[in-house]
């Protein structure tokens, strides 16, 4: 073995289809996530800051463990965002797709079932979206945005945060084939 695998927990063989969650929520936790999105910060504003339909994105794309269905999960769940918010349509679709495609990448090469990996993928993947989305509104859109490190920084650990118990609780939906 090498040095770096004895460090890092590399991936396992696991059989990628031993276990999936339920059909009812691979429908369900995405459109939850969504309208929790969209409706919830109305009434609590501080909760806009938690990104949950980018959290169900990167746990359905690891739990696949396949890029082009993390790319499929990511571009649905993306656009839907998009189509119920008042952001330009496609952008949260491209965002989330990269993610999707990035984490499922991810997953076939690390553990991504240890809490302290899940962690630390939360953290990296929301700095991601958020970075990709700001490179996409000043390209594509042509409006100038700032980009808050620290508050990106700080939200990031929120997000990374609350991805760990919500991942855990995923978890519990699975059914083992």
């Amino acid at each position: 073995m090498t040095e770096l695998s004895d460090r890092i927990p590399l991936g396992r063989p696991r059989n990628p289809r031993s276990d999936h969650l339920c059909r009812w929520g691979l429908i369900v936790v995405p459109l939850v996530a969504i309208l929790f999105q969209v409706y919830v910060p109305l009434f609590v504003q501080f909760l806009a800051y938690l990104e949950l339909p980018l959290l169900v994105t990167v746990y359905l794309a690891m739990l696949r463990h396949s890029p082009m269905s993390g790319m499929f999960t990511g571009a649905a769940i993306g656009l839907i965002q998009d189509s119920l918010s008042h952001q330009p349509l496609g952008m949260f679709g491209i965002v989330k797709t990269l993610v999707g495609y990035f984490a499922a990448s991810v997953s076939l090469r690390f553990d991504t079932d240890l809490a302290l990996v899940r962690l630390l993928l939360g953290f990296f993947f929301f700095g991601f979206h958020q970075f990709l989305y700001w490179v996409l509104v000043r390209a594509l859109l042509g409006q100038p945005a700032p980009f808050e490190i620290r508050q990106a920084l700080v939200v990031g650990v929120l997000n990374a945060a609350v991805a760990v118990p919500l991942f855990h609780v995923l978890d519990k939906l699975k059914e083992r084939r």
